[in-house]
């Protein structure tokens, strides 16, 4: 008898403590489905290519595929909200730029997602390098006297941009309220109609990346003046910096873009998804196409995306609250 009840007490407990560890076992079989990668643009351009050539090494290392969700529109508000929507599981991530993370609360009075409440940074994905350019004919020889003419008719000269509180249009705006300068934004919908009117000689300047950029200017259809990042870039060797050009203390700007899901996704889950996103782009292939686009891989943590986040937040949202910059 005693050893049929301490036989019962046993089965009791085992099961008990197997009870116990289903969630551990569940949490320790993801993925177990699809995984959704949100992109808010449309298809093909280059965020859309960017996640592509991520997702085939991250989808072979984690066992499921990794399907591209394509949600453009609103300046990736539409996107933004699906991906703030999603279950917190880890099977849904977006790429998310400093557009979605920084200028978006700034620019927008009401937004249906909150960047700090509702994600948290799996880590970062790529930097975009921005470039000064004037059409091919310009009579400015460099930089400076293209600043000097600024100075010297303020507004008197166009620059194309991809659109109102883009990265390119905001970084412009840094530079002229750091030299006491201004320019005539004009904005487009997009990188490829600045490029082709900057080509066609319609504006005398436009703000660049070097993705959609890039080929424009090494073939000389485009002039490059300077870059905004903070050191001279490999593609362009012989191109000054804004900063050295023109004696500006920590000037810099980019484009750049992580990849988040959502802020309550299990920890263990977003470790996996951070491990898997760092090996992909640590893969030299990959790093190749990426320098083949335009672009530099940028493998932060996701505690080197927040910091980069806080970095941004503390000098683009003043900004566009002084000049007034709204969306809606």
């Amino acid at each position: 008898m005693t050893r049929s009840v301490t036989l019962s007490r046993r089965r009791i407990a085992l099961g008990s403590l197997a009870a116990g560890l289903l969630p551990f076992a569940a949490r320790a079989a993801y993925p177990e489905a699809p995984i959704k990668w949100i992109v808010a643009y449309a298809a093909g351009g280059g965020t859309d290519t960017l996640a592509r050539l991520l997702a085939v090494p991250m989808a072979e290392a984690l066992g499921r595929p990794v399907v591209i969700d394509n949600r453009p529109g609103a300046a990736t508000n539409i996107g933004a909200e699906a991906a703030a929507r999603a279950a917190p599981d880890g099977y849904t991530v977006m790429s998310a730029d400093n557009g979605t993370m920084v200028f978006n609360p700034a620019l927008f009075r009401h937004l249906p997602y909150d960047p700090e409440q509702d994600f948290r940074p799996l880590g970062g994905i790529a930097r975009f390098h921005l470039v000064l350019a004037v059409k091919k004919g310009s009579s400015f020889a460099d930089v400076r006297a293209f600043m000097a003419a600024a100075k010297e008719k303020p507004g008197s000269i166009d620059y194309g941009s991809p659109g109102i509180g883009s990265p390119h249009h905001l970084a412009m705006e840094r530079l002229a309220r750091s030299t006491g300068t201004r320019f005539n934004h004009v904005p487009y919908r997009g990188a490829a109609p600045a490029l082709n009117d900057l080509l066609a000689g319609v504006v005398e300047a436009a703000v660049l990346d070097t993705a959609a950029g890039g080929e424009a200017l090494r073939s000389g259809m485009a002039r490059p003046l300077a870059v905004f990042s903070g050191s001279r870039q490999p593609g362009f060797p012989d191109l000054p910096t804004l900063a050295e050009a023109l004696s500006l203390q920590s000037f810099e700007a980019y484009a750049w873009q992580s990849l988040v899901t959502a802020k309550a996704t299990p920890d263990a889950v977003a470790a996996r998804l951070t491990n898997e996103l760092r090996n992909a782009l640590g893969q030299e292939s990959v790093q190749r196409k990426f320098r083949e686009i335009g672009v530099e891989p940028l493998p932060a943590s996701p505690g080197q995306v927040q910091a980069m986040l806080a970095a941004d937040r503390a000098v683009w949202v003043p900004l566009i609250r002084d000049l007034g910059i709204k969306l809606d």
